[in-house]
């Protein structure tokens, strides 16, 4: 089973669509702040939450209902607001902020980890900038010391738009 969390409009195919709201084919209405989520244990192989979880009250929380969801080694993608990007502050309704290193606080090796036992091995993150800096999104994204470069010294001059994150579930 897949689960696209914040679905919205965005209906995916072959996924439990879950959203706050029930819209046109909306699988489950939920609100995401509630815990524990509507589901058991170890039920998804593949979650996906596209610019929703920067609207939750919490980073840490929705998180570990993730893993709490998720099979061993399902994947998750997540896509957010980056920060500093106006897309992160220009939305009233976002409560969250996240940046490049937010997800390492849930990696096993991380030294910070101790804030959650959820546990996630980072896969992939991808820097995403508006129309007229793919080039540079490119560049930044095709070479590990350029985005770390980036994300420690350019970002608040350059800010991009958005991270994506895949993430596997360590259990």
């Amino acid at each position: 089973m897949k689960l696209n969390i914040g679905s919205g409009n965005k209906i995916k195919k072959s996924y439990i669509n879950l959203d706050i709201v029930k819209l046109k084919n909306v699988d489950v209405v939920w609100d995401l702040n509630k815990y524990p989520w509507p589901f058991k244990n170890d039920t998804f192989k593949e979650v996906f939450a596209d610019n929703v979880l920067e609207h939750l009250d919490s980073i840490v929380k929705p998180l570990e209902e993730i893993y709490r969801i998720s099979k061993k080694k399902a994947k998750i993608k997540i896509i957010v607001p980056f920060s500093p990007s106006v897309w992160s502050f220009a939305d009233p309704t976002h409560k969250q902020f996240y940046t490049y290193f937010t997800f390492n606080y849930f990696r096993t090796n991380d030294a910070l980890n101790y804030y959650s036992p959820a546990r996630f091995v980072i896969l992939k993150r991808k820097i995403i900038f508006n129309k007229y800096f793919k080039l540079f999104e490119l560049f930044i994204n095709s070479i590990s010391l350029f985005k770390k470069i980036y994300v420690i010294f350019l970002y608040f001059l350059i800010p991009a738009n958005f991270l994506e994150v895949e993430l596997e579930v360590i259990k």
